[in-house]
């Protein structure tokens, strides 16, 4: 049987199981004192403290804090059991390895505790051991391809000073192998390399380390059989090398017992709860780059594409220098471009180096990678921006025209672009009259447009206000919408105003103001206006800042379609298909999937993709999130051969492109082949939940 250990499950099991006895046992005092013999209370008066010996390396069950001092689950009894007695405890940490009688004797131990209870050491020469006083269980971490057998041949990795765990163990699995190790983390990393079979450990110091990310791939499987004799730890006390118990020690081991009976289940197990809860696993800044190691190695891809893009781009614009005019492009193009790659490159490097030089500062670390992150996704609309550039200079760009409800469109731009401009310190105004509230557009390149002429004002407005004002026009043909973008920021010179709306240009003067950018937004949606039947004009002076004027033509909508598109869809399982031929890309997403409360199954190709789809039981797959260039089968193949099986929910499941290529051919020859939308990468993953949502 196994058993799947969940950390959140176990903590919040057991913080219902310590409410309830929380009120009667948590830091109990001893409810009557103890009946000694006259030689124990001699024994009692005659100590002011005692020397005890603990095990280091047993989260939470007894082990070294960062002050250097006892702690866990031990520590709460051991300080009950001196309460009870009336003798303080002086706590001293083991070493490592083996712990030998005359090393015992040389530190002067009186105790040691975290001893296993079970016949070995009941008979072992030269110590007594008192009763358990805490039960737990024995458990074996293995991988995911290993399973336990009692009879089998395998190695397990131990760490323990004890030779009677070896002797016990021995006993129970004669065909096993005992491999020692260090200390527990150790153990784990020996079972995840494959270095070792098992390992067996306390059940709660099992707990505290497989909720490590880097060991979240390991099982855990309850030890049958032993757990009488191996899930009890119990203290012991010493006589002489021969044999004989020392009078104190004898005397000592009853006092303890007297005091271990004084204590009820339920207060143990308070104990246990508070220090299973009062120590959890605490990721590091390791912990949290293995966890985070598909973002970071996409970090990696995007910047290594991003450079491919940039390369191929580069040489496009190259081969189209043939004549001096296009060479003084060509050389502006070029200077242009190394500055804006090379500088943000250059942060993330940076960035890179300061984080290797904090690791141990969370707080630094946090700022950083909020930095990484903003400088990737500047880099991101950056190729974003060039492939629009590109699908102009080819009259590739097209729209994709559908019903549109221009008031939300205007309460998306308000929410995105208000919040930055505010977070300026400027003063934000929008104000919208609809004659035709629903028309037929692209509400995408309406938006980028929009945001682009607001985001310039944002930029070039040291102080003062930014407003948005939209209106409309019925010429009985066609619905024209004026949006005006007003701002009270430096103005343009005239030299610029007139080239202002060629490709790559800037106003030198603000560049060194840091305002990133490489002159492509106006251009870019001066053609999008234009194929909307409108033009992009302005006004700009030194003295009275900028106002842009962004027009277009469109056909009125009918409510009832907005309202359609929008209907409460049919319920869909929450499993996706993803069918991704490269092994990262598909982790990443996987991944990504899971953590939003998804399940996932991955098909390596497009005819795995239609095996696993027709394998399955009717509606057992929601969405299937379909890559379009893979080997056997490509993802049209694919989505055509789902939506021609003869089943019910071939029709009905939803199919999502997702690949590197954005362009509108692509987008077209999705849909023609059966799909119901289209994503690019890199993945945004909230974007692709609302699709999965909306559906």
């Amino acid at each position: 049987m196994k058993i799947k250990v969940s950390r959140l499950v176990a903590g919040l099991a057991a913080m219902a199981v310590f409410l309830t006895v929380l009120t009667a046992a948590a830091f109990c005092e001893p409810a009557h004192k103890l009946s000694l013999t006259p030689e124990e209370e001699a024994y009692v008066n005659g100590h002011k403290s005692v020397r005890i010996g603990y095990v280091a390396d047993r989260i939470p069950v007894s082990f070294k804090d960062e002050n250097g001092e006892f702690a866990g689950i031990s520590r709460y009894i051991f300080d009950r059991v001196s309460r009870t007695i009336g003798i303080d405890f002086e706590y001293i940490p083991l070493p490592d390895g083996d712990i030998t009688y005359d090393f015992l004797v040389s530190e002067k131990l009186d105790l040691v505790s975290s001893v296993e209870y079970n016949k070995e050491n009941q008979n072992a020469n030269g110590i007594l051991i008192s009763n358990p006083y805490l039960s737990s269980r024995k458990v074996v971490v293995a991988s995911e391809g290993t399973e336990f057998r009692y009879d089998a041949d395998l190695s397990i990795a131990i760490s323990t000073g004890s030779q009677t765990i070896r002797k016990v163990l021995g006993a129970a699995y004669p065909n096993f192998s005992l491999v020692d190790y260090p200390s527990i983390e150790s153990c784990f990393d020996a079972v995840r390399s494959g270095e070792a079979d098992l390992l067996m450990q306390n059940q709660y110091v099992v707990e505290y380390w497989i909720s490590k990310p880097i060991y979240e791939k390991l099982k855990v499987i309850p030890v049958l059989g032993l757990d009488d004799q191996l899930c009890f730890s119990a203290i012991v006390a010493f006589g002489d090398k021969e044999g004989t118990p020392a009078e104190d020690g004898r005397t000592l081991i009853n006092i303890i017992n007297k005091a271990i009976a004084d204590m009820s289940e339920d207060e143990v197990g308070s104990y246990t709860i508070q220090g299973i809860m009062e120590y959890p696993y605490r990721y590091n800044f390791f912990d949290f780059l293995y966890r985070y190691r598909v973002a970071a190695t996409l970090a990696a891809v995007l910047a290594a594409v991003i450079i491919v893009l940039v390369i191929i781009l580069l040489h496009q614009r190259m081969r189209l220098a043939e004549n001096k005019a296009d060479q003084k492009a060509k050389n502006r193009f070029l200077s242009t471009m190394s500055h804006e790659i090379r500088t943000p490159l250059n942060g993330l490097l940076g960035l890179n180096q300061l984080m290797s030089q904090k690791l141990d500062d969370k707080n630094a670390l946090g700022g950083y990678l909020e930095q990484s992150d903003a400088t990737a996704k500047y880099l991101l609309s950056l190729v974003n921006d060039m492939l629009d550039m590109s699908s102009i200079q080819s009259d590739r760009l097209t729209l994709d025209l559908h019903p549109i409800d221009l008031q939300l469109v205007t309460d998306t731009v308000n929410s995105i672009a208000g919040n930055a401009i505010r977070q300026k310190g400027l003063e934000y105004n929008s104000d919208a009259e609809f004659l035709q509230r629903y028309i037929m557009g692209d509400d995408v390149r309406i938006q980028q447009i929009i945001l682009s002429i607001l985001d310039n004002a944002r930029k070039f407005t040291p102080k003062g206000s930014v407003s948005l004002k939209i209106r409309q026009e019925d010429d009985g043909r066609d619905i024209t919408t004026l949006v005006e973008v007003a701002d009270t920021g430096r103005g343009m010179s005239e030299e610029f105003q007139k080239r202002i709306f060629d490709a790559f240009e800037q106003e030198l003067d603000t560049v060194s103001k840091g305002n990133q950018g490489v002159g492509l937004g106006l251009p870019i949606s001066r053609s999008l206006a234009r194929l909307m039947g409108g033009d992009i004009t302005f006004e700009s002076s030194r003295s009275s800042g900028s106002v842009f004027r962004f027009t277009f033509k469109a056909q009125p909508a009918l409510p009832d379609e907005i309202e359609h598109e929008s209907s409460e869809p049919k319920k869909l399982s929450r499993r996706v298909l993803v069918a991704e031929d490269n092994e990262l890309n598909a982790e990443i997403i996987i991944q990504l999937l899971q953590e939003n409360g998804y399940d996932a199954d991955r098909a390596e190709d497009g005819e795995k993709a239609l095996e696993a789809f027709r394998g399955s039981p009717d509606g057992f797959y929601g969405v299937v999130l379909m890559d379009l260039l893979m080997p056997n089968m490509n993802g049209f193949e694919a989505a055509e051969a789902i939506r021609g099986l003869e089943r019910e929910d071939a029709k009905s499941v939803r199919i999502i492109a997702c690949t590197a290529n954005d362009f509108d051919d692509e987008r077209a020859k999705a849909l023609e082949s059966g799909m119901d939308d289209f994503v690019t990468k890199p993945v945004d993953i909230r974007a692709l939940i609302r699709i999965i949502e909306e559906i």
